[in-house]
């Protein structure tokens, strides 16, 4: 070692120090291949999300299309037949049809209700996202009364609506109105939203690891995701029928593809297997684990779909914060 004047810098020869060859470190461990990938969610997720070919769109269209109408005019041959034979059982069954195209009626009078409700939360979102992106004031509170137009009449957001309403004229920034409604108005419909995801990642988990059923974990993973994307969407305001859950569940799940979040993540397998907890359960209990921490991802996406204002960084749900409230105690720690 070559030492310089007491103030200048110090050299140290390294010719005698031995080289060492990264080739000659040992590699890193790898993860087990026979993790548990969360197959029923998976699967769930290709489900929803596969699009048809569109030629098997125009025959199932098609196919739909001829049932109708030969079941119509069976109905109607029927119907005719009876008012001559029999008039009484004629007119009876005349009055069941009737209730029946009634209740049809309805039926597709309630769906439409459902997209046209999908149609104007996107469009309310959209607005909010381009003016929180302008960070223009004005518009920003253009946005707010029609959130108030929006939750008016909801018992669970009135005390919020009011607090926020005294407090805006102190905001005089678009972000700060918009952090001032997230915190008053949403937090109540986030929480409650919240709830329904870890009830529905406690239920994937528990039903794919206690039961060993060819296909029921797949069937239970789409049911309850499709009720809990359902659910959050009537939190929000966005209340769907069959038809509009459907589609929105596709949405979800699109989006949550988009996102890259449908894989599950490295670092939270690794947790999981760093921490041993894998190991400790068995291959079943271990699916349900990571069937759960899915089913809670899809549950975030669909508060990201739904919600009418976009989450701000503060105000974002914590996917591994939920998932460890909704697990905790369905394994036994």
């Amino acid at each position: 070692m070559n030492k310089g004047s007491a103030k200048g810098p110090i050299l140290i020869d390294l010719e005698d120090t031995p080289t060492v060859s990264v080739s000659d470190a040992a590699p890193l461990p790898d993860m087990p291949d026979d993790l548990p990938k969360g197959h029923a969610m998976q699967v769930a997720v290709g489900l929803t999300t596969k699009r048809p070919s569109r030629l098997f769109a125009w025959a199932l269209g098609l196919m739909s299309l001829l049932m109708v109408t030969v079941v119509s005019v069976m109905m109607w041959d029927f119907t005719l037949s009876l008012l001559e034979r029999m008039p009484i059982v004629g007119w009876v069954v005349s009055g069941l049809v009737a209730l029946l195209l009634l209740i049809l009626l309805a039926v597709f009078v309630k769906e439409l209700a459902g997209f046209s409700r999908l149609r104007r939360m996107d469009r309310f979102r959209h607005r909010a996202e381009e003016a929180r992106a302008e960070g223009n004031l004005q518009s920003a509170r253009r946005v707010m009364v029609q959130l108030e137009t929006l939750y008016r009449g909801r018992n669970d957001v009135a005390w919020g609506i009011e607090r926020f309403k005294e407090r805006q004229e102190d905001a005089f920034e678009a972000d700060a109105v918009f952090d001032l409604a997230e915190t008053e108005i949403l937090s109540t419909l986030d929480n409650a939203a919240s709830l329904e995801c870890e009830r529905a990642a406690r239920q994937v988990a528990t039903v794919t690891a206690f039961v060993p059923l060819a296909l029921a974990d797949i069937v239970v993973a789409l049911t309850v995701n499709m009720r809990m994307i359902r659910r959050v969407a009537e939190i929000y305001g966005g209340r769907t029928g069959a038809l509009g859950n459907w589609r929105l569940t596709r949405a979800v799940m699109t989006h949550l593809v988009a996102t890259g979040a449908v894989a599950m993540g490295d670092d939270m397998l690794g947790s999981l297997a760093g921490g041993g907890l894998l190991g400790k359960l068995s291959r079943r209990f271990g699916e349900g684990v990571v069937n759960g921490a899915l089913t809670a991802r899809v549950g975030v996406a669909a508060m990201e779909v739904c919600r009418p204002l976009p989450f701000s960084k503060k105000h974002r749900p914590s996917v591994s914060k939920l998932v460890r409230r909704a697990l905790t105690g369905v394994f036994g720690g």
